[in-house]
């Protein structure tokens, strides 16, 4: 009994390890809270800098060379590279998520102590669902509960919503309906915010599982990954300006088609113009020899 009672000390020195590594990834314990840090400070700046859009892989790749100026200097080892820190980043908002919603369900009686719930809450907090699903509820829940005037029997339970009131019904049937509408609230409200669970768990596991087998099939082949990266890119821009030259091609063809025509018809033209005026040179030389016959014959006529 004496080894079994000594053995818990060992175990409660460990659990201030635990929330960092082993909830949320197989990877997380390469990771320390200072190199953490640095990574919010350097993706958050790129974040807002992009109106909180998406990184690419060369603004990664820059936040992972922040991180390694402040604490892989002189260690070739602990270098992070890009793909670790954007699964590093994946990891951080499923942990935000999942205290966000901790928060959001307490109606502000939770405070996350997560060090760094705060600072992601000031860079991805708007873009979180889960006031907005949290928010009718409270609104609906809380008239019925706080802000209604005092019950007219202790053990009765608060009173119902206004439109319930409002009707002229009877004081049994009243009291009748009142347990029956809380119960039906707190039913929905357990009955929302378990399937908002769910999904929130099956949609971390979900992305844990991708995230995972993306991180072990980088992880294997580390530089020929980039490698493949960089080769798929040359082989979209390839594939881009071999469709751009197609279209170009196409429409140089279709020009030089109608500059052909263009200058058949220019040709043709010219012809037509040509043989109008040598026909009207022929009529007026044919006019001229008329003229200076009908003179001779005139000149003749008078001189006999």
């Amino acid at each position: 009994m004496d080894i079994i009672a000594g053995a818990p000390s060992p175990i409660h020195s460990v659990p201030p390890r635990l929330p960092l590594s082993s909830p949320y990834s197989g990877r997380e314990d390469c990771w320390t809270e200072d190199a953490t840090s640095t990574l919010i400070d350097a993706w958050g700046e790129r974040y807002l800098d992009l109106n909180r859009g998406n990184l690419r892989q060369k603004t990664w790749q820059e936040v992972a060379d922040a991180v390694n100026d402040f604490h892989a200097a002189g260690n070739r080892k602990a270098r992070r590279t890009d793909v670790q820190c954007k699964n590093r980043i994946d990891t951080l908002k499923k942990k935000y998520k999942i205290e966000k919603a901790r928060v959001s369900e307490s109606d502000g009686g939770y405070q996350s102590p997560w060090p760094f719930f705060t600072r992601l809450d000031v860079l991805i907090g708007d873009t979180f669902p889960v006031k907005k699903l949290s928010s009718p509820v409270n609104v609906r829940s809380t008239p019925t509960v706080v802000k209604r005037p005092p019950p007219q029997s202790p053990p009765s339970p608060p009173s119902p919503p206004a439109w319930i009131i409002s009707h002229p019904v009877g004081p049994r049937s009243g009291t009748q309906k009142r347990p029956a509408m809380v119960k039906r609230d707190e039913v929905s409200f357990r009955r929302n915010f378990s399937a908002f669970a769910a999904a929130a768990a099956a949609a971390a596991e979900a992305e844990s599982v991708e995230s995972e087998e993306w991180r072990s099939s980088t992880g294997k082949k580390g530089r020929e990954n980039d490698g493949t990266h960089k080769e798929f890119g040359f082989r979209e821009l390839a594939q881009a300006i071999e469709r751009f030259s197609e279209v170009y091609e196409r429409v140089e063809a279709s020009k030089q088609r109608q500059m052909v025509e263009l200058e058949k018809q220019r040709m043709q033209f010219v012809k037509d113009l040509e043989y109008q005026r040598m026909q009207l040179y022929m009529e007026t030389q044919v006019q001229l020899q008329k003229i200076k016959r009908t003179k001779r014959a005139s000149g003749s006529d008078s001189f006999s």
